[in-house]
Formats: C-alpha cells, sequence, structure tokens
C-alpha cells in the first residue's frame, strides 16, 4: 500500500510539470496529455525501479519524450509508404445485405454468432469449430440450427422486400 501512495504522491506532484514540459516539447496538448499518460502508466508498472531511479521526474520526461519519437517515427514512416506506394485504394461500401447481416447478427447471442461466423465465413468444418471452441460437436451443431433460424427471422423483418412480397400474396388471396 505504501508503494501505491508513494507513486500517487509522485504523480500529483509532477503530472502538471511533466504534462507543461511535454506540450512545450511537442507543440500539440492531446499528444502531450496521450506521451505523459503512457509514461505514467510505464511507470506505474516499473515503480520500484523508477521511485529507486536518482530522479525518477527525469526517467519519466525520457521516457514521455522517447514515446512522443515513436509516433513521429510512425506517422513519417506512414507518409514515406503512402508516397511510395500511393493512397489506399477506395474501399466500396458495404452492399445493404451485409449491413443487414452484421446487425442481424449482433441481435443473436454471442456463442451463436461465433460459431455462424467461424463455420460460414470462415469456413470451417463442425469438428474444427467445436476443437476452437472447446465444446462437443453436437453443441456446434446446435448453436447452427438455432443462430440459422434466428438469423432467418431477423433477417427476414429487416428485409422491405420481404414484407412487400407477403402484402402481395395475402392481397393475391
Amino acid at each position: 500500500m505504501a508503494e501505491a501512495d508513494d507513486f500517487d504522491a509522485f504523480y500529483h506532484a509532477t503530472r502538471q510539470r511533466l504534462l507543461h514540459q511535454m506540450y512545450a516539447m511537442t507543440g500539440n496538448l492531446a499528444d502531450a496529455q496521450d506521451c505523459v499518460q503512457e509514461a505514467y502508466a510505464r511507470a506505474w508498472q516499473h515503480w520500484t525501479d523508477v521511485a529507486g531511479h536518482a530522479n525518477p521526474e527525469a526517467w519519466l520526461r525520457t521516457v514521455a519524450w522517447r514515446i512522443a519519437a515513436s509516433r513521429w517515427r510512425k506517422i513519417k514512416n506512414g507518409v514515406a509508404a503512402m508516397a511510395r506506394h500511393g493512397p489506399p485504394s477506395h474501399a466500396p461500401e458495404p452492399s445493404p445485405d451485409n449491413v443487414a447481416l452484421v446487425a442481424a447478427l449482433k441481435e443473436i447471442p454471442e456463442a451463436q454468432r461465433r460459431t455462424i461466423v467461424l463455420h460460414h465465413l470462415v469456413g470451417m468444418s463442425v469438428e474444427e469449430v467445436a476443437r476452437e471452441m472447446s465444446v462437443p460437436s453436437g453443441t456446434v451443431k446446435a448453436r447452427l440450427s438455432r443462430g440459422r433460424a434466428a438469423l432467418a427471422a431477423l433477417l427476414r423483418e429487416s428485409d422491405p422486400r420481404a414484407e412487400s412480397a407477403t402484402e402481395e400474396t395475402e392481397h393475391a388471396r
């Protein structure tokens, strides 16, 4: 408990000063806040070593600066890669059918959803799904059956074409 109290005291004594320093170094308040927060998280993970450091605040400032520099490198490398390869190709919008399927999948229980995705979208066999999910193959078959039935009902409800077809059928009678 004393360790947590020591860290809290250190945090409260240094947080504003370190944030101001990193803001001055990075020129961006949001970046400075992110880097300082990450540096404090790392300091807490290694608090026994950091607390024993000759100047824990300097250690923290160095870590925050390295985090900022690493972010800049990643951005610079990303820009260079885009200059080399061009912008990413345009991704087409999802079809209404895909949107309806994803919405319907969200409505069924997680176990059924995962089973259906592994079997139908990933292409795994019933036995492979059973091994991955650590359940008997009979459970996989039951989840597939129940999940497909639930999806069929949900997709029927969300498809305006199905409603108009049902209305036309009823009207023709």
